[in-house]
């Protein structure tokens, strides 16, 4: 665990939080354009994978918050 506190972890807040809002007015500004028309089912399926795609890089951009490295590896697992 660190010693000293570090600006990662609220600047990767912010970034998060700026981040997810672009990502949300993107999708609430086109996305009704485009399936407005489409079967409310498909239209559940389609907004529960965009609500769930932003999931993916959160692990990596976590892990730099905590560490100030983007991977988990460390250098016990590489005794390769």
């Amino acid at each position: 665990m660190r010693e000293e506190p570090t600006a990662r972890i609220p600047l990767g807040i912010l970034g998060l939080l700026i981040g997810l809002t672009i990502y949300g007015i993107v999708l609430a500004r086109y996305l009704p354009e485009l399936i407005g028309g489409w079967h409310a089912l498909v239209q559940t399926v389609i907004y529960l994978f965009f609500g769930l795609v932003w999931l993916l890089p959160l692990r990596r951009f976590l892990i730099w918050m905590e560490t100030g490295k983007w991977s988990a590896k460390s250098d016990e697992t590489q005794d390769e």
